[in-house]
């Protein structure tokens, strides 16, 4: 089976093309170079060129700060790339498969999200993410919408070049002190864990449509990072931040916990505890 992977060169899509490949499927890796998913003349002759049974888009325009200040860069990557695939793969038959985010909820309901609440985003990013869920679900019903949250593998972040575990050992070298903010909660995410869990749905043949797909349990950033250093082994003066001591101008929810629900009721969750997942990555970069 044929399988194209949008976002070939970044942290999730590195590592589902390792999965993908591992299991015998014959994997095209696309990068911006090869495709722009906000321009439907790319998107038809790339794809239609291919023809694989399986897109699979990692693409995005994520850098939050900058989806604000260029909403219209925002949509046209996040929403208007999803339609365009949805349409090119529906003339193909092919099954598609969109990462989105957590950041499509307000973060006020203060327990795990499941895939039935309503979604409220508070920004920019995470308006433009939902819209692009909405373009899908209305043109190709042979979809899959992952929502994802705190990510982090073994591939570089294309946009900033590292993620919150390797950004904490990098200042860990740099400085005496660190402070992390302790009022906002998430499920920090091993990309590989996706990879595998995607390979798993598509060869159970797992019910289309919007699924939340996080490692297990949760934590706050300060209590990420305190797990980092003491898998770590290092010392350094780790202190929470006071609460608005990092200012930004952007809106983001507070709590952005991701319940795996539809995976649970078919029996398909694989994620791990996020500890045991860090634990894991951890010892694959040292």
């Amino acid at each position: 089976m044929k399988v194209a992977v949008i976002g070939a060169n970044g942290q999730l899509g590195g590592d589902i093309v390792n999965s993908f490949s591992l299991k015998g499927y014959e994997v095209k890796e696309l990068t911006h170079n090869d495709i722009e998913v906000e321009n439907i003349d790319s998107v038809n002759r790339v794809l239609k060129a291919i023809k694989p049974q399986i897109i699979i888009n990692t693409s995005a325009f994520h850098n939050v700060p900058e989806c604000e200040k260029n909403p219209i860069k925002s949509f046209e990557v996040n929403s208007l790339g999803p339609r365009n695939l949805s349409l090119i793969s529906k003339e193909l038959d092919s099954i598609l498969i969109h990462t989105s985010t957590d950041y499509v909820f307000d973060g006020k309901k203060n327990s795990p999200y499941v895939e039935e609440d309503e979604a409220i985003p508070l920004n920019v990013y995470g308006n433009t993410k939902l819209s692009g869920e909405k373009f899908i679900l209305g043109i190709n019903e042979k979809n899959y919408i992952i929502r994802v949250s705190g990510l982090y593998g073994v591939n570089p972040c294309r946009v900033k070049g590292y993620n919150f575990v390797t950004l904490m050992l990098k200042l860990s070298k740099e400085r005496d002190e660190l402070r992390v903010v302790d009022d906002e909660r998430l499920t920090p995410t091993f990309t590989e864990n996706i990879a595998n869990q995607l390979v798993l749905m598509i060869e159970k043949n797992a019910e289309f449509g919007l699924y939340h797909i996080t490692d297990e349990e949760s934590c706050t950033w300060y209590e990420f990072a305190r797990e980092i250093f003491n898998i770590s082994g290092i010392k350094v003066k780790l202190n929470k931040a006071l609460p608005g001591e990092f200012k930004t101008e952007v809106n983001r929810p507070m709590y952005s916990v991701l319940e795996n629900k539809k995976l649970k009721t078919q029996n398909m969750n694989i994620m791990k505890p996020w500890k045991e997942s860090l634990k894991e990555y951890i010892s694959k970069i040292s």
